[in-house]
This record gives C-alpha cells, structure tokens and sequence, in this order.
C-alpha cells in the first residue's frame, strides 16, 4: 500500500483517534458477531504498546442523525475490554463538552469509546463543523475502518484532512491482498460471483474480466445472462433492462465467463419446499432457480482447484434455506481446499459470502476475509475509496 501507514507515525504519548469498524450485530444488549472487534485488535495494541492513548469512533446502525437507544455502543464497549484485556473508557458523546472533559480528565489507561458517530447528523455529510470538533479531541489520526472507507464521512475523510492521518493495520492488509487481486495475481486466477443481480456487480464483472482467467457466475444473477441466451427461466430473477449488457458481455467474453450447467428449482422460497434439479436449459415456467445444481459446482469446483489466485463475492443461491443452501457450500469447500492444500491465495470480498464461510466454520482455511463488502466490490471495480484516499502518500 502506498499510503502512510501508522508505523510511520510518532505515537509516544500521542492521543490517537481511530476510525474503526464496529458496526457489529447486537441481540438482547449482547455482540452476536465480534469479528470486527477482533479484526480491529491488532492495530489498538500496537497503539498501546508503544505509549499511544488511543480513542475509537465507529457508527454502529442506521440511527437517523440522532442519540437512539438500540444503536449505543455499549455492547460493543463491553466486549472489546473482554478482548482487549485493557480498560475501555465508553463515552456517551462523541464531541463537545462532555468528550473534551472526558478526554482531558482520562488517565491515559487502556482506550476511549466515543459514541456512535451517526448519532450526529453531521458525519454522513462530512459536515466541517463536527470534523474539528472530532480533530480537536486528538494529536493524529489512523483509519482502520475498510468497511467504512467507500464512504466520505467526517470520521473517514472530514478528520483526515484536519490531523496528521495514516492508515491502520487492518486497512493496510484489506488493500494489499486486493491490490493483489488487481494488479499481479498468481495464474490462474479464478474469479467467483453470485448474488441476485447484474446491475449491482456490472462495473466489477467488467473490471474482473479483465483481469481473471476465468469468471465463475453464480446465483440469481446467472438467470439474466440465461434469458439473454433466449431460455425458459420460469418464475427466476430476472432484470430485463439489462438483458443486452448481458448478451454483450457473453460475446465479450467469450470461454472466460462459465455459467451454471444445471440448478435447483422451487415454487417458492420456503423451508422444507419440494426441490429438484434440472438443466440450465429445462427450467420449469412455474418454477424459479435457487441455487446452482451437483453438475454446476462439479465444474466451479475443476476450475477453483486449478486457480492460485481465487476472488469470491456472493452466495450461489439461497443459502439461509438448507435446501439452497448446497451451491455455496460446494463452492466455499472449494475455494478452502485450494487453499490449504494447493496453497492458492483466496480472497472472500466481504457480505453473504463471507456469512456463508463463518456458517460452514471456514474462515481459518481462506487467505483473506474482507471485513468490508461494498467497499471491496467498489475497489475490484476500480473506483476511488473517499476514506484511502484522503491519507496522504507514504513519505509525504
């Protein structure tokens, strides 16, 4: 990466506030899901061990610009000082009177949590005011935060632009392994995408095709490339307006894009519904794909074994339904045998895909799980992350 990085900072002694990224799932006041604490973990301890005091922010939800009751970070506080191992300071703002006080009356022990940033109106609009309110609590500023880079709000772009800013440790990592994806893959490179739709994927299926050997399509988006083809897809997701862009891809192309060969069909999306499997080109009209078929992952599966480099984003069908639930499956062992046997560097671009390889509990045997799913996908598809690039240049 090409950025400052936090270990090219001055930290003793420092107030160093850092934009993490947990926006973590909360049941009954408890975290149900702290793989984003955890994930921030590295870079908090190499603040603290070498004399830093570091102050977190985050947004957590989707408060609508003030204080809501179910969105306050203390869930979050709770459990970062149980991982942590080091007292954590929780405040009930995150600027003004009260965390200026809070800030300067702190005995520099463990970290400070301020609280939600989106509690303030001000963050989703990178509003000045509430930038230097947030600059004024701290010396320097780290960005550890991928999930939340895609967005210019003032705790990603706002403060950067007010302290001297570096990059985290774990923001570090998500852009070098994509960076590796992009820029000089290990052949063959085998792309993987599902999801439901075409239009949300178009810039990244462009950006990938120029890059990968081979492009794996799964999921209810395949249905719009099938009706392109001119097939009966029953009652399948389908996006009409984009059945020429699907058309002009194939032809663009060529071998490189591999489509399902069979799928499981249903009347509907239910659990325990009578399912079946058939040929891409023997869809029932009464029925609708929901996920690929055997067939299906036994070609995606010769494809993924051969690759040494793999990029995955998105399920290949249902997958919360165990009766779609299959095609993922197939492909997640897929993607970790070739990465533990065949020693090939799987990158798993956050969202669904990341969900189903926590379900199947096979995170250890991927390379690189990214913690921010649509800032991934607006990376692979070459667009400029607000949050990357307001740190200044490394050297700068």
């Amino acid at each position: 990466m090409n950025k400052r990085s936090v270990r090219d900072l001055d930290v003793r002694d420092k107030r160093v506030l850092v934009r993490v990224d947990f926006n973590v799932p909360i049941k009954d006041g408890r975290v149900t899901d702290d793989t984003r604490v955890r994930r921030a973990l590295p870079t908090i301890r190499y603040l603290i061990e070498r004399g830093a005091h570091p102050i977190l922010i985050s947004h957590l939800g989707r408060p609508k610009g003030e204080p809501d009751p179910q969105y306050v970070m203390d869930p979050v506080a709770e459990r970062l000082e149980e991982l942590l191992g080091e007292p954590v300071l929780k405040l009930y703002a995150a600027v003004g009177h009260e965390a200026e006080r809070a800030v300067e009356g702190w005995d520099g022990r463990g970290v400070v949590l301020l609280e939600n940033s989106r509690f303030y109106p001000g963050e989703t609009k990178n509003d000045p005011e509430l930038s230097e309110q947030l600059a004024a609590l701290a010396d320097l500023y780290v960005d550890d935060a991928f999930g939340a880079a895609h967005r210019a709000h003032s705790t990603t772009v706002g403060v950067a632009e007010r302290l001297p800013a570096a990059a985290g440790l774990l923001l570090e990592e998500e852009v070098d392994y994509l960076d590796g994806v992009l820029e000089d893959p290990e052949r063959p490179f085998a792309a993987i995408l599902g999801g439901a739709k075409v239009s949300d994927k178009l810039g990244v299926i462009r950006s990938l095709l120029g890059v990968a050997d081979t492009l794996l399509v799964g999921g209810a988006m395949c249905f719009t490339f099938f009706k392109a083809r001119g097939y009966e897809i029953g009652e399948s997701l389908v996006e009409d307006d984009y059945l020429e862009e699907a058309h002009r891809l194939m032809d663009e192309a060529g071998e490189k894009l591999v489509l399902p060969v069979d799928v499981v069909v249903a009347d509907r999306i239910e659990e325990g519904v009578e399912a079946q499997t058939v040929g891409v080109d023997g869809i029932p009209p009464d029925k609708m794909g929901l996920d690929i078929g055997p067939g299906t992952v036994k070609l995606f599966e010769e494809h993924i074994s051969s690759a040494e480099t793999i990029f995955w984003n998105g399920p290949m069908g249902v997958f919360e339904i165990d009766a779609f639930a299959k095609g993922t499956e197939g492909v997640a062992r897929a993607v970790a045998s070739a990465s533990t046997e065949s020693d090939a560097t799987s990158v798993i671009g956050g969202g669904d895909s990341v969900a189903a390889v926590r379900k199947l509990g096979l995170e250890d045997e991927m390379s690189h799980i990214s913690t921010g799913g649509g800032a991934s996908l607006e990376y692979i598809e070459g667009k400029q992350l607000p949050g990357v690039a307001a740190l200044p240049e490394k050297g700068a």
